[in-house]
């Protein structure tokens, strides 16, 4: 078995797809799908391109839904894919054949929902829902001149987590069965669903969730 040095254009080595909801200046709301996204304890990290509306929406408003589809929704998913909030889209954004379109719930065909602790609505064909605020942003790039100011990153803390019945652990309040969950996955610009079965059991799986609440790790960390 021998490696080869390659420089690859992306990293997308396969990350859930999040339809992000955000509130325009004029009171209107805004979805985008991103793959940028990963959790720790109880916050969200995102990745965006800086101009881009959505989080351009959430530094202004200070808060965003976050909405995870499954592989039903790719519909959905694929309308949204080339499409800005942004009435006058980068120069590299029309390139890769982007096009501004003020309401995007009529072209992904998906449903506003309430929220309950923050103005922009949640998705209601989306299965884990969640309302988030945000706490920082964060440059990236920042050390590469050329890219210096072009992404950003920010951090949300999940104020409320919003899931279908069908998704719950049986026999516990606040767990998500994995076998029941499937997430969207984008791999290399390509979507993917999860496999019907684990490849084995998790040795981290014989940890308690519950000790990964912060009051826990807090208390681990005092400790």
């Amino acid at each position: 078995m021998s490696h080869i040095a390659i420089s690859p254009a992306i990293l997308y080595w396969g990350t859930p797809v999040a339809l992000i909801a955000s509130e325009n200046e004029d009171g209107s709301s805004n979805i985008s799908a991103i793959s940028s996204a990963f959790w720790l304890v109880d916050r969200c990290v995102l990745g965006f391109a800086a101009g881009s509306q959505t989080p351009q929406n959430i530094i202004r408003s200070g808060h965003c839904t976050v909405n995870l589809p499954e592989d039903a929704l790719v519909a959905s998913v694929n309308a949204l894919a080339t499409t800005t909030g942004t009435p006058e889209p980068s120069a590299s954004k029309i390139a890769r054949g982007y096009r501004h379109v003020k309401d995007k719930w009529a072209v992904a065909g998906l449903t506003p929902q309430a929220s309950q602790l923050v103005r922009p609505p949640r998705i209601r064909e989306c299965p884990v829902q969640m309302e988030c605020e945000l706490v920082d942003s964060h440059g990236l790039m920042q050390d590469t001149p050329m890219m210096a100011g072009a992404l950003v990153v920010l951090e949300l803390k999940v104020l409320r987590v919003h899931v279908l019945e069908r998704l719950r652990m049986p026999g516990h309040v606040n767990r998500i069965d994995p076998d029941r969950w499937r997430p969207m996955i984008m791999s290399f610009q390509q979507l993917y669903g999860l496999r019907d079965t684990k490849i084995a059991p998790s040795q981290l799986a014989e940890v308690d969730e519950e000790l990964y609440r912060p009051s826990a790790l807090a208390h681990t960390t005092a400790s």
